[in-house]
Order: C-alpha cells, then sequence, then structure tokens
C-alpha cells in the first residue's frame, strides 16, 4: 500500500508515520505545511494525482480550539475546504480518506457514553469545522472517520507537557473538574489507525484510550506519578473563563471496536505513564 500522511507535524500525523516506518512500509509521503498546504486546491491536487497514494491519513487541522472562535475563516478554510481539498483528490484516485474527527462534534448534555450514532451538536466552532470536514468525508466511497478525545503525544504541545512545565513555577493549579472525558495516547491510536486500514476498516468509529477522567483528575495524576508536590485545586467550567464553549460529557463508547474485532486501546493512566516515561529520559 501507498500511504500519504497530512499533518506530520502535528502529535498524530507524527506517530502514524513512526507506525508505518515501524511496521517497514516505504511507500509513503508525509508533506509539511510548506510542501502542501491542503488549503491550495492546485497542490493538493497535483501532489494527490502524481503519488497516487491507496490511503490518505488526514491528520491535518486547526485544532486550536478558543482562538478558533476568533478566527474563524481561517479554521474553516484549514477544517472545511481543507478537507474538501483532501476529498475530492482522493475520489479522482480512488484513494480511502482516514479522516480524523474529534468528541467536540457532540455538545456534551447526554446522560450516558456516546455511541458513534447519537446526534451530534457541537458547541463550538472548532467543532463545527470538523463536524463539517466528516460530512464531506461521508460522501467517498471509501472512508475512515476515527473520533479522538484530549490527545498526547511526543511531537508537540499538550495538557501534560503545560502542567509539568507550570509546576516548575507554580505550586498550586485550578483545573477544571466537571469536564469528563478520556485522555488518548497518539502512540497507542497510531497503532490502532494502522491495524483498521490493514484490516480494510470502513465507517465511523470512536478512539479513545480506555476509561474516563475530569482534568482535574488527569492534572492530579499526572503531579502523582512524575512526584511534583503542587496542590491542585478543582474549578467548575463556569468559573474558567474561556472563549470556546466545552461539553461537558466527552465520555465515548468504543464497544463497536470489539464488534469489529478490533483491540481497545491500554487505559488512560497506563498510557500517561509511559508517556511521562519517556518525557522523562528525553529531559
Amino acid at each position: 500500500m501507498r500511504f500519504l500522511v497530512t499533518g506530520v507535524g502535528g502529535q498524530l500525523g507524527y506517530d502514524i508515520v513512526k507506525e508505518l516506518i515501524d511496521r517497514g512500509y516505504t511507500n509513503y509521503i508525509a508533506p509539511t505545511l510548506e510542501e502542501m498546504d491542503i488549503t491550495d486546491k492546485i497542490v493538493v491536487d497535483n501532489i494527490i494525482a502524481e503519488y497516487k497514494p491507496d490511503v490518505i491519513f488526514h491528520c491535518a487541522a486547526y485544532t486550536a480550539v478558543d482562538r478558533a472562535e476568533e478566527n474563524k475563516e481561517l479554521c474553516y478554510d484549514v477544517n472545511v475546504n481543507g478537507t474538501r481539498n483532501i476529498v475530492d483528490a482522493a475520489k479522482k484516485n480512488g484513494a480511502k480518506v482516514v479522516y480524523i474527527s474529534t468528541d467536540y462534534v457532540f455538545d456534551g448534555n447526554k446522560d450516558g457514553i456516546y455511541a458513534e450514532e447519537d446526534e451530534t451538536n457541537p458547541v463550538n466552532y472548532y467543532g463545527y469545522t470538523k463536524l463539517c470536514g466528516e460530512k464531506l468525508v461521508e460522501k467517498l466511497d471509501n472512508y475512515l472517520i476515527v473520533r479522538i478525545s484530549w490527545v498526547f503525544g511526543i511531537n508537540g504541545n499538550n495538557f501534560i507537557k503545560t502542567m509539568l512545565k507550570l509546576s516548575e513555577t507554580r505550586d498550586e493549579l485550578f483545573v477544571v473538574s466537571d469536564q469528563i472525558g478520556s485522555p488518548t495516547y497518539t502512540e497507542d491510536l497510531s497503532k490502532l489507525l494502522v491495524d483498521m486500514v490493514e484490516k480494510n476498516k470502513k465507517g465511523l468509529f470512536n478512539v479513545t484510550n480506555e476509561g474516563y477522567c475530569s482534568w482535574y483528575e488527569f492534572a492530579k495524576y499526572i503531579f502523582e506519578i512524575n512526584n511534583k508536590d503542587i496542590k491542585v485545586n478543582p474549578i467548575l467550567t463556569k468559573d474558567y473563563k474561556t472563549l470556546a464553549k466545552r461539553p461537558y460529557n466527552s465520555k465515548l463508547s468504543k464497544e463497536k471496536l470489539e464488534l469489529e474485532g478490533l483491540s481497545k486501546l491500554p487505559d488512560w493512566k497506563d498510557a500517561t505513564k509511559r508517556y511521562c516515561k519517556i518525557l522523562e529520559r528525553r529531559k
């Protein structure tokens, strides 16, 4: 198979390329933003027509959730027009698109766990544009849409890195305690995504590490396993002002993975421990 990976400069795109290499794949390209701006239709058409990938892992996205509320035009251009360009080129060349979506397509008001078929209703502009992207990808004959949440990986910034950096200069922090979701390690995620492609899975899936926690519980665990003596105080969303609204409930069901004969990802605590060990070695 021939692969093209967008968003190699981000956490997931970087780990997907690493996973392809680890499995011995040599037929792949991972153009940088400078080499292939996905908002440039002509460039996207030319690169995909020339390389003729069988599978496109579409990880590139505008993911700055708060800034998206102020930079709506740019967010839409990347997440919707950029995805449209990828989809159009894939259709012309018969490529499968693996589209990375988000828990933020839901409003978070459900009392239970969100299944793939539950009604979407994004509460912020970022989530709205990612849902628009999903609808574009669904027009293809061969696609895989994967909704993920709260990701962390080696390449790029994330909540764990932010907490550890803050712990160097602070002895007390306030962290939101009423938003619940699943921290997800891109190294684990990339392995399953490549598995899904190798097994020719299609359609819509939720994929996160197992278990659920609040951002407050996540922060407490990060400091605990890194032996950081810092006081963490819970704070409610209503008392922590941000430009973008966030869903309170981002619990995603992964039962479909088992039904399709796929392995669920390890627990988020296990993933966080492994990740923090790598960060420690890299110091």
